[in-house]
């Protein structure tokens, strides 16, 4: 069976109304952070969001953010694109998230959403002369998709968003319906998740995540330029491959009939995280069983994100130790 942070039917509320979110410089209850209907990015999907995830260590009795400026960074950069002017700057936005954390005290893995926007109330179609809203709030987070022995996929009919059409190294909030189309197909058809292709056919990423394939002991993934996000956890997983596994790796347009002839295929991402693909349009991928390179990469990775590689402790900043 599928684990999903929201079952099938009405979601469940992610926070309760009492936790103390950061919203338009002022701490306080999530029930208090609104907006009116009347707001330009509802109407218009005209902001931005990031994904951040946050690991709870028992044996430290500390929660590490996973890397945290890079993350910072990109909501950023993401912000600059929509012409969005942050109050705060990379630092005191890393120092807010860190305080959010420790307003709710979690003791769990959590998500992190920090997210900008539009605020005006109008409906014209601009950007610049607009005010702005911000909001960093956070959540307890398990899996955002799982499937013992692999998740079942399919390739969508939806071709992902083109950059020239909406900028795809910004995390746009409008650009998600193209996702959620071809998630919530997929869903509807009885799969994980869903492949999307490029205008050009090529492959791009899944609805919420990069992919990656195995071929002939070499891991292939999507270069940059083929209309991907550029995913903090896809570059992570890379430099996993390369440094601790010793991999071969190939950035590089992929044909979609690649994926019916990898050894493996497994996804990445903050929410997914790293998980194994074992069958692609009801086609096994290899043995039809995870494959054990995204296994060794997932076995790495979570010791990594949890500070016990001492190689990459600066991807993990601690959340009470640094209050």
């Amino acid at each position: 069976m599928v684990t999903e942070t929201r079952p099938a039917g009405r979601s469940p509320a992610l926070t309760t109304a009492d936790s103390i979110v950061y919203f338009d410089g002022t701490f306080m209850p999530l029930r208090d952070a609104t907006v009116t209907v009347a707001t330009h990015a509802l109407h218009y999907g005209t902001g931005v969001f990031e994904g951040i995830r946050g690991y709870w260590d028992d044996g430290d009795d500390e929660l590490y953010v996973l890397r945290l400026a890079e993350h910072v960074d990109r909501f950023f950069r993401s912000c600059a694109i929509l012409r969005i002017h942050l109050p705060f700057d990379r630092d005191e936005m890393a120092g807010l998230i860190l305080e959010v954390l420790r307003r709710n005290n979690y003791r769990s893995d959590v998500y992190i959403r920090p997210i900008a926007f539009k605020s005006s109330q109008t409906i014209k179609l601009t950007l610049s002369t607009l005010d702005d809203g911000v909001a960093i709030y956070a959540f307890p987070f398990g899996h955002y998709a799982h499937r013992d022995g692999g998740l079942r996929v399919c390739l969508s009919p939806w071709r992902r968003i083109d950059d020239n059409a909406i900028p795809n190294r910004a995390k746009v909030t409008g650009s998600y319906v193209n996702a959620s189309l071809a998630s919530d197909d997929a869903h509807r058809g009885g799969y994980d998740e869903a492949i999307m292709l490029g205008s050009d056919g090529s492959l791009a990423e899944a609805s919420s995540s990069n992919i990656f394939l195995v071929r002939h002991g070499r891991q292939v993934t999507p270069t940059v330029s083929e209309n991907i996000l550029e995913g903090i956890t896809r570059d992570a997983v890379l430099t996993l491959a390369r440094e601790q596994l010793g991999l071969e790796i190939e950035e590089r347009a992929v044909s979609r009939s690649e994926l019916y002839v990898a050894d493996e295929v497994f996804l990445t991402g903050t929410g997914v995280q790293i998980e194994p693909v074992t069958s692609i349009d009801d086609l096994p991928v290899g043995s039809g069983e995870p494959g054990p390179i995204a296994a060794r990469l997932a076995t790495v990775y979570a010791d990594a994100v949890r500070n016990k590689l001492p190689a990459y402790a600066s991807w993990c900043t601690p959340t009470y130790a640094a209050g």
